[in-house]
């Protein structure tokens, strides 16, 4: 494996560590203030598919070259990533936290989309294989995907009341 693929995998693994640990602030905080957890049931295999989609770019992620339009791209969904998190603050996590009374977010991507982490994560999961050129990989896990996203959309629609 590359050192730039190395850079890359380790990049996205603290990241994904920080996430949870941002998630489980935000979580007991929400929690504390009144919040309800909705279908934690699918939670589980949320993170089962998360982990070992980056377990398996960790195992099978080649060496150089690393395929620099995808890279682009995946740079570009972290941007997005980032304007989510930032536009949800204290409201963003990893699980579907609703508090009761408070008005959805209707600003930053959430203007134009319901659910822009959900089109950042599809386009994630489908692109950073395809930086270490694993097309195989970004097929089956964004078909695994897309099983867990249909469940958990379902269910986050349901508790907005949309």
């Amino acid at each position: 494996m590359s050192w730039a693929a190395i850079a890359i995998l380790c990049f996205v693994t603290v990241q994904r560590i920080a996430e949870l640990l941002l998630s489980q602030r935000n979580t007991k905080r929400l929690l504390a203030r009144g919040a309800c957890e909705v279908a934690p049931e699918h939670y589980p295999f949320l993170v089962l598919l998360h982990a070992s989609w980056l377990a398996v770019l960790w195992i099978f992620g080649p060496g150089p070259p690393i395929h620099i339009i995808p890279l682009i791209l995946f740079i570009l969904l972290q941007l997005g990533r980032v304007w989510v998190i930032a536009t949800l603050g204290e409201r963003w996590t990893t699980r579907i936290i609703i508090l009761p009374g408070s008005p959805l977010v209707t600003t930053g991507p959430y203007r134009w989309v319901n659910h822009p982490n959900y089109l950042v994560v599809i386009g994630e999961i489908a692109v950073l294989p395809l930086v270490f050129g694993l097309p195989g990989v970004a097929i089956v896990f964004s078909l695994l995907n897309a099983a867990i996203l249909a469940v958990r959309i379902k269910a986050e629609n349901r508790a907005l009341g949309r």
